[in-house]
Parts: C-alpha cells; structure tokens; sequence
C-alpha cells in the first residue's frame, strides 16, 4: 500500500521537510554522479557500518546522519520522499521548525542504532531515511488518529483509509520482518531492508511526539474508535 496525500491541512510552511527532501535529492546525485567505483566508495564512506562502528564508535559516529542521507536507488529515495512529504508537513506543522528538524534527526539516529545492535557483525552499509521517516509515522499516528490516507492498492485500486488503519498495518508489517529475523538469522543477514531501523524508528516516534508536542493537542480517542 502506499500514500498518496491525506485529509490533513497544515497551518504554515513546512519548510524543513523541504530541505530535507532536497539535501537527500542532492546526495543521492552527487552518489550517482561518478563512476560505479565512485559510487561504492561514496556509500562505503558515509553509509553506517555496524562492524565499523562498534569497533570503534567514536571515529564513525558521522555515519549516524549521513547515512541518513543516501539511498540505493530511485525506488528507495522516491519512496522514502514521499512518505516523509505526505506526513512529514503535518508533524512539522505541529512541533514546530526547529524541534521537527532534532526529532527527525535524532529519531534517524537512534533508529540507526537499533539496526547496528541487531546486526553488529554486519559488514554491509545500512543507508537511507527510513529510520526517521518511520518516526513521523509513530508521531502521526498519536497525533492524527482519525485523518484519512488516500491510498493506493496494487494494481489498480484507490482507497481513504484511517491514519490509525494505514499506519497501524504498515507498523505491524514491520514488527513481523524484525522478529522474523530473529528466528531466521540467515535470512535476516540476507536482507535489504533494515527492519528493526523501521521498528525503532516507529517507536521513538510514539513515545517522543509526547513529550514534544503540548498534551492538549493530543487527541485522547482510542485509536481504534
């Protein structure tokens, strides 16, 4: 399923998610702008290594944003973009510019490490924003719980769907991947998708929105009703 706009309107510009969208459009053409060496070597040197890093974590803390920064393909950064433009204007709108811009921030990182824990043998760069992305759907979901996500189901169907459904189902997608992986360790290892990244990140947005945002704009509804 994906997004395609929601119900919400904002009250101001979103200009932080816009420049968020626009340095992950320009590292991802300064990665594609070189030769394929090039292009490893770019990823090698700012994407997240768990290996690396937990041997030696103060050297290789920068790799905790920037590879909050790169992504893999067009699908990768066009998806990760999309999310954060359909829900990422409304959590800015509600925090404010400057707590939204450190939440995405640290919420990445935090995500970024979960994913490192899980995997801290892993030799493989993990790069991309899902991390934080996924932590403004945790912030959405308590803070939007009755808002509509027009979505689109493959092949060809269109649907509003409950923000607390829509994000709700994608969250339980992921905590089944992650704990899948504990069980199929040799699948897990194999995989593409950082998962436990997602679940984190997920989470951090949960519980931090209550913190950041002012009780009273909390709705107090079950998600569910």
């Amino acid at each position: 399923m994906f997004p395609l706009k929601d119900d919400n309107p904002r009250h101001g510009p979103a200009f932080v998610m816009w420049v968020l969208i626009a340095i992950n459009l320009v590292a991802f053409i300064v990665g594609l702008s070189g030769t394929r060496r090039e292009a490893f070597e770019f990823v090698t040197t700012y994407g997240f290594v768990p290996q690396q890093f937990f041997d030696d974590p103060t050297s290789n803390a920068y790799r905790l944003v920037t590879s909050m920064f790169l992504h893999g393909g067009l699908a990768h950064i066009l998806g990760n973009m999309f999310f954060l433009f359909v829900f990422g204007d409304n959590i800015e709108d509600r925090m404010g510019h400057v707590t939204f811009l450190g939440f995405y921030l640290v919420a990445g990182v935090l995500a970024t490490l979960l994913h490192g824990i899980f995997s801290a043998e892993s030799t493989r760069p993990m790069i991309g924003a899902s991390g934080a992305v996924s932590a403004i759907l945790g912030a959405y979901i308590v803070l939007f719980t009755r808002r509509r996500v027009l979505t689109f189901i493959p092949p060809f169907f269109v649907f509003w769907l409950p923000a607390w459904f829509y994000i709700g189902y994608w969250a339980l997608l992921q905590f089944f991947e992650a704990t899948r992986g504990l069980f199929m360790p040799e699948q897990a290892a194999m995989s593409a998708v950082a998962w436990w990244a997602h679940l984190g990140g997920f989470v951090v947005g949960v519980v931090a929105v209550r913190f950041l945002v002012s009780k009273d704009d909390i709705p107090r509804q079950s998600p569910l009703a």
